[in-house]
This record gives C-alpha cells, structure tokens and sequence, in this order.
C-alpha cells in the first residue's frame, strides 16, 4: 500500500483502489491528493495486474466535497498566483487522464458529491450511487466557474431518459441543483444504484465489477426524478446560449423562475454570465482535454477577480453567505472580457 496523509492507494485482487482519506475536509482534493491519485493511475494503466479501478471514500458523509478552494484562496491573497494556477492544472489533467482510462474506471459516489469530487467520477466508467448521494456544482456562490469538465460531461450524459440534454446541463450545472439518486440516473450523472456501498465495493474487488454490479446494481425505492416534472420549461428556458437569453426565456416558466431565482440568490453574478458562456464553448468542444483548457483559460481570469476570494471567505471562511460581489448585477457584467478570455 502506498499511504498519502490524505489517499491510500494499492492493488487488491487485480483491483486499483483508491480511498480518500482526508475526513476532516470531506475529502476536498489537495494538491497532495491530486498527485498521489494521478501517480497511481499512471502505475497502473499499464500493469497488466490491474484490471480495473475502484474509487471510494473512508468517510461516511462524503465522497469528495470539491477542489481544495480554501487554499487556492489562501494563494490568491497571497500573491502566489502560479501555484494557484497549477493547482488547477495539475487537477484538470486528473480529470483528464479519467477520462481517457482504458481499464474500467469505478466510483462509488456515497455522500457528499460536489465540484472536484464530480471531476474524478463524472469522467469515469462507471459512477454508482446511494441513498446518501447528492451532487452538486456549488461554484456560482464562490465567484468561481462550472469546472473539472463537467459542463462537457453534463450536456453528453445520456440517463435512464435515454436523451442527452446542453439546457439540463446548464439548469443543473449554473444554479447548483442538487441531484439525488433518481435524478442522477435519469440524467446520467449516474450509471448504477446500490443499496449498500461498503458490499458493493468488497464485491467489486472479490468477485469482478459484472459479477457485482449482477449481484448489487438495482433501483431506488423512488425512481421517478424530480428533474422530469419540470422538464420541459427547463428545455425550453435552458436552450439559448447566453445568461441574458436564459432569463428571457425564463419569464414565461414562473414556476421555473422561482426555483432558479432561489437557488441562485446570493451568487456572484459574473459567475452566472460566465458559466454560461463556458457551456456554449464546451458544447462545441472536441474533447475533454478541448473543454478543459476553455476552463484553464476562464479560470484564470475569474482567479484574479477580487469575487474569488470574496466568495470563498463568505461561504467556506466565514461561513456568513454575506459576500459582496463587484458588479452585484448581472447586467453590469463585462461580457466581453469573459470571451476574450475564453479565446471566443
């Protein structure tokens, strides 16, 4: 076994398993952690000993809560801005390298899901969830974007609806919706349901993932996806590529408004202008990696934008939900240095 402070990897039964063990932080990624999970895929991908690769995490409540923003916060203020910046970059190769695995790549999402945790799963095999499962891109609050590649993923998922969708995507990816087991299967978030995920991940790791997939895989007591009540007013508002369009669009659904205003109140709103403007260049995007460096390049603007820090220190610091966001309307967003440094 290799043993990081904070992720223990090693070879069991021709299984690579990965546990993140930084409960304390609900496992948000680390630069530390980054790299021991990016190492030990890279061991392993061609070691013909390992057949498949198996994620989870050692604490109860979380998956992985997201990226390690505290600190890249604590960078910004700091000054030290290229370390900030490969941090990012050192995490969207991770995401990345998932993508592009040639061995099954399996996730158990038990507990907390949220941005970086989405990255080292969403690009993965196979993403099996639970009861305890939730997911959600929490970035608009924080003055940051929709990254890790999921704005890619999201709008190429294809569910238990048998139908990719860009306007859920962006509906679920923008305003922080949180999906629970049904959702994440009727929007392909997910690929399996299990009961029980410590014995589906012994299963797993002693009989093969389709001997335990056979064995646990089955579905939630309430299948029907909250998400598919109200779909159609999502298509439709969700649909236009820019944030201005959207709220237009959104004038005709009250329902929908309603829903979308709550979720984002208090978000910054170059964020929201920003995030849609990513997803209409990752619907374009080629690949993965294409959509990653969109959000290298976006990323780094909105890094030196004083609403990173001030969303971080209100939501994670602080913990008041009181930041003061600069414009605080969405109408007074610089739009076009959004896409020149998008490159679009």
């Amino acid at each position: 076994m290799t043993k990081a402070q904070t992720v223990n990897t090693f070879v069991r039964n021709h299984t690579g398993v990965v546990e993140l063990d930084r409960p304390k932080a609900l496992n948000s990624l680390n630069p530390e952690m980054i790299d021991a999970i990016l190492s030990a895929l890279e061991e392993w991908r061609d070691n013909d000993e390992v057949e498949q690769v198996l994620v989870v995490s050692t604490n109860e409540k979380a998956f992985c809560a997201g990226g390690d923003v505290r600190a890249a916060r604590d960078g910004v203020l700091d000054g030290k801005l290229d370390e900030v910046d490969a941090f990012f970059e050192n995490e969207y190769t991770l995401n990345a390298t998932i993508a592009d695995y040639p061995k099954p790549y399996i996730a158990i999402l038990d507990g907390v899901v949220m941005g970086g945790g989405l990255g080292i799963s969403v690009h993965g095999s196979h993403r099996v969830v639970t009861d305890k499962t939730f997911a959600s891109m929490p970035e608009m609050a924080i003055g940051y974007i929709t990254d890790v590649g999921v704005a890619y993923a999201a709008q190429r998922a294809i569910g238990t609806r048998n139908a990719s969708s860009p306007a859920l995507a962006k509906f679920w990816g923008i305003t922080g919706y949180r999906q629970y087991a049904a959702d994440l299967l009727w929007t392909g978030i997910a690929t399996h349901y299990v009961e029980d995920a410590e014995a589906f991940a012994k299963s797993v790791i002693d009989e093969g993932l389709e001997s335990a997939l056979s064995t646990h895989a089955t579905l939630p007591e309430d299948t029907k996806a909250p998400l598919s009540e109200n779909i159609d007013a999502i298509e439709d508002a969700f649909a236009p590529a820019t944030w201005e369009e959207i709220s237009k669009r959104l004038e005709k659904h009250d329902e929908l408004r309603e829903e979308v205003g709550k979720l984002l109140d208090g978000a910054c709103p170059t964020s929201i202008v920003a995030a849609a403007e990513l997803f209409r260049a990752e619907e374009g995007a080629g690949s993965v990696r294409e959509a990653l460096d969109y959000e290298l390049a976006l990323g780094k603007y909105m890094l030196r934008r004083d609403d990173f820090a001030e969303g971080i220190r209100a939501v994670l610091v602080d913990k008041t939900r009181d930041a003061s966001f600069n414009p605080s309307e969405i109408s007074d967003v610089d739009i076009d240095a959004i896409r020149e440094a998008l490159g679009s």
